[in-house]
């Protein structure tokens, strides 16, 4: 058999140039770049080494044929005329790949049953033994590259793919692959910076990737010397003397490096259910010694206190996927960037991130970026070099700011986030606005309430104070407002919002709240089921801030609700579409005779249970799971005091048809006023913006409009908010 072979190394997208660099590095003659691959020629102590030694490789492909194919027939005879029995024992096992198409072969799994199939016959005895299937761990695994007519047929030397370093038997939810993990630190100039005896830190360590392969790089220690099963290993054209003494010296290498003083290589990680897998990690990999991790956030990791020390920050910040992250990966980029400026003057930096614009929100300056795939995730790799030059530099409100009464506590907002123009503007109108709505809620007694509501155009948020927490809503942009733009002004106001009220960064909920339809700002959103209690009035209520669109509780209505409390009294009062009862609580509260309240959700009525539950009333308080529509046109009983609040649309599953309250309302009404007592009065809202109340309506019930009395101070600019009725029998 020949020794000098040509050989196909894949690694992940965007990492050829690295590849290119270690390959030749670890002898490949003739090398040059593929898409996500390089190719190139070596002899089989290369090969091997490629194995053992590429930390970015995915796998290295043994090419032993290539050949032109025009259909299945002429793919099957090329594989055919291969001499098969020099790389595989008739009674041995097979595993085939097969990627690309053309050649009348468009479906993958059909091109690889026909390289199957020659192989098989080749290898078939007189006595009928053939190989056997196994994708698992087979003795040859094969594999064949189909590309504009042109078949290349290969052995995977490697078995299971290179990154597969056999140490992370646990990761966290978002894992960053091991070759990937070390084509950042190769860029970041982690062997330079450890040669010259720097340190290592990640901040945000997850179960421990970064570190151990940092410190595999800084020990010399082959990424996969403690592999027990090649792609190789029972293929014929093995040769373990080469093999053995390949791996000898690689062994021989990892000891003496370990045996040197261990480099300083700590990793910090907030999650505390990650500890022990990082450690346990850790120690698969062997690098107990050299390495340690601890839990804390970002906010308190602490580089060596030794003036003298130096070395690598390297992260890759989670990517937020869930409702309501962005706020805190804002957070989390302004802590990054704050603590490379008080505690790693000097360092050097590595931030791989998917969303560069929140790079810009550490307020540290990259001199350089490189762009990754993690997996099919675009990301870029920010360089920084930790100096006061490269601060961006920006105004930063003074720690005399008006304080806010939102927190319980009078405590200043530990790090500060630098603002841009635009977000000190911004600021500065949420101080305005908290000075005068503030003093307006300690006297109303209203613990929730809205602070801004799109005041500036170009910062389109809602944003409502729930006693000591911030809950944002960013209207959705229209279509002529470039996204960027749109995004780079919600960082901007989310960095400001916490040194402008005085607030903990981690009491900041952001939502984006786009025109809805149906029952679609009902749906679950996220599953945290964190409840939050607050006051109104004379009542406790319940709200949630992370898992639906809306809270639970409709600020806008709360004159409504307090309007309720006082006329409620031994009245018999009926709530429709209740959503979680809060106009409810308010009207038992204020002694109302009986309460019904009626809505299709069950998981609004238990919500509503529970907000009965928590002011102690549930005895004389029917909850009804129904249709309002259908449940008034079958109840038969009579009440003083009803309010209805529908939704604009509504499409469940549940009912039939769909309602709608511009066509619905005057049907919707009249159901109602049937059941009205004599002398009864009945509330009627909604937060439809083009609605116009049918005129016969007027004609039937003697109707007045209350919608400038039902409008609190924290609403009078957005006056639009909903319109809403009184009505009462001629």
């Amino acid at each position: 058999m020949i020794d000098r072979h040509e050989l196909i190394l894949t690694c992940p997208k965007g990492l050829e140039g690295l590849l290119l660099d270690e390959a030749v590095g670890l002898g490949l003659d003739e090398a040059r770049e593929q898409t996500a691959a390089i190719r190139g020629f070596a002899n089989m102590e290369v090969a091997y080494r490629l194995c053992l030694w590429s930390r970015l490789a995915n796998r290295v492909l043994l090419v032993i044929n290539r050949f032109s194919t025009v259909n299945a027939e002429t793919l099957y005879e090329g594989v055919h005329q291969v001499d098969w029995s020099e790389h595989l024992e008739a009674n041995g096992s097979l595993a085939v790949e097969f990627s690309g198409h053309g050649s009348g072969i468009d479906n993958t799994h059909f091109g690889a049953l026909k390289v199957k199939d020659a192989i098989v016959d080749r290898l078939r005895t007189a006595s009928g033994e053939r190989p056997s299937i196994d994708k698992l761990n087979p003795d040859l695994r094969v594999h064949l590259r189909l590309d504009r007519g042109q078949a290349i047929l290969s052995l995977d030397l490697s078995g299971h793919s290179l990154h597969q370093r056999g140490y992370r038997l646990q990761q966290g939810a978002a894992p960053l692959k091991e070759n990937l993990a070390a084509a950042v630190l190769i860029r970041a100039g982690w062997p330079r910076i450890a040669a010259a005896g720097g340190a290592l830190t990640d901040p945000m360590c997850g179960v421990g990737t970064f570190l151990v392969e940092g410190a595999m790089i800084a020990a010399d220690m082959a990424p996969n010397l403690r592999r027990e099963r090649w792609g190789f290993s029972a293929w014929l054209g093995h040769v373990p003397a080469l093999w053995n003494r390949l791996h000898a010296e690689a062994q021989a290498r990892a000891d003496a490096g370990l045996a040197k003083q261990p480099l300083w290589i700590r990793g910090y990680e907030a999650d505390p259910r990650l500890i022990q897998p990082a450690k346990n990690n850790i120690e698969r990999a062997g690098l107990a010694s050299w390495i340690r991790v601890y839990q804390g956030d970002v906010a308190t990791f602490e580089p060596r206190p030794d003036q003298n020390q130096k070395g690598l920050v390297i992260c890759n910040p989670p990517y937020g996927e869930r409702l309501g992250d962005e706020a805190s990966l804002v957070y989390l980029y302004q802590n990054l960037g704050e603590r490379l400026r008080q505690a790693c003057l000097g360092w050097e930096a590595a931030v791989l991130t998917s969303a560069p614009d929140l790079g810009k929100r550490m307020g540290i300056r990259s001199h350089k970026q490189y762009a990754f795939w993690n997996g099919a995730l675009p990301c870029k790799l920010l360089l920084i070099k930790v100096q006061l030059d490269q601060f961006v530099t920006g105004q930063r409100s003074p720690s005399t700011e008006v304080k806010s009464d939102v927190s319980a506590e009078d405590k200043p907002v530990a790090e500060l986030a630098r603002l841009s123009e635009g977000g000190q503007m911004f600021a500065n109108r949420l101080q305005k606005n908290l000075k005068v709505l503030g003093k307006w809620a300690r006297k109303q007694n209203a613990q929730c309430y809205r602070l801004y509501d799109a005041d500036m155009p170009e910062y389109a948020l809602a944003i409502d104070l729930y006693g000591d927490w911030v809950h944002v809503q960013e209207y959705a942009p229209p279509r002529s407002i470039d996204p960027d733009k749109a995004q780079a002004r919600l960082y901007d106001a989310l960095g400001a919002i916490p040194q402008a009220l005085g607030i903990s960064r981690d009491r900041v909920v952001v939502k984006r709240r786009e025109r809805q339809s149906g029952t679609r700002q009902y749906e679950r959103q996220a599953s945290q089921g964190e409840f939050l209690e607050v006051r109104e009035g004379d009542v406790k209520l319940l709200v949630n801030l992370t898992d639906y669109l809306d809270t639970g509780l409709f600020l806008d209505h709360r004159p409504l609700r307090l309007r309720i409390a006082r006329e409620a009294s031994g009245k018999r009062f009926l709530n429709l579409y209740c959503y979680t009862a809060t106009a409810t609580v308010h009207a038992a509260k204020g002694g109302a005779r009986s309460t019904t309240s009626v809505d299709l959700s069950k998981t609004y009525l238990d919500w509503a249970r529970r907000n009965l539950a928590l002011n102690g009333l549930s005895d004389r308080q029917r909850l009804e799971q129904a249709d309002v529509m259908s449940w008034l046109e079958e109840d038969r009983g009579e009440y003083d005091l009803i309010f209805i609040d529908p939704p604009t649309f509504s499409n469940s599953k549940r009912m039939e048809g769909v309602f709608d309250v511009q066509r619905d309302h005057v049907a919707l009404l009249d159901l109602a006023m049937a059941r009205l007592a004599t002398g009864g009065t009945l509330y009627f809202s909604n937060n439809f913006r083009k609605f116009v109340l049918d005129a016969d309506i007027a004609q039937r019930y003697a109707v007045e409009e209350i919608s400038g009395a039902t409008m609190d101070e924290d609403f009078r600019r957005n006056s639009k908010i909903h319109r809403a009725w009184k009505l009462q029998a001629r």
